[in-house]
């Protein structure tokens, strides 16, 4: 297996490209354009696709989402284009993507489902040589991006 990419999904997501040891090789924020209705950030495909061409990636592990509790329309639609976006940008360069659901990426990883420091944390545990990366609150979403590709590798080990 060559590396790996782990996306948390949204405007304020993250990609990480791992090795298949699981070393921390780069992160991305996600390329996000304000170009959208009322100014809405949305996830910019050609930016996206130039990041993912460029890691040569094998396989992409991606949070599975959907629409939040509480969301509103516009919301929920938002969200759901980004997702349409990530699955379209992965497609088109040739990259399987696999989609682990929240609960299932932070259990395989030991992390509790709400909070978002403890993704942080976490990442700066198992990277401590990539602290800064992680370093500011807004940070959660490059450090969940880099523990769904921990969650994936783990679950590519244990089938096979």
């Amino acid at each position: 297996m060559s590396n790996i990419i782990g996306i948390d999904i949204g405007a304020r997501g993250a990609l990480a490209l791992l090795s298949p040891t699981g070393e921390l090789l780069e992160v991305a924020d996600m390329p996000i354009l304000r170009d959208g209705p009322a100014n809405r950030a949305n996830v910019n495909a050609p930016l996206l696709a130039s990041v993912v061409y460029r890691w040569q990636a094998s396989k992409a592990f991606v949070e599975l989402v959907g629409a939040r509790p509480g969301e509103g329309v516009a919301g929920a639609f938002s969200f759901g284009r980004s997702r349409g976006v990530v699955e379209g940008v992965l497609g088109a360069c040739g990259v399987p993507a696999t989609h682990l659901a929240p609960a299932s990426w932070k259990r395989a990883v030991g992390l509790s489902l709400a909070s978002k420091d403890a993704a942080r944390s976490e990442a700066i545990r198992r990277w401590p040589g990539h602290a800064e990366l992680f370093a500011r609150v807004k940070d959660d979403g490059r450090a969940e991006a880099a523990l769904i590709a921990v969650a994936g590798l783990l679950r590519e080990r244990r089938a096979a």
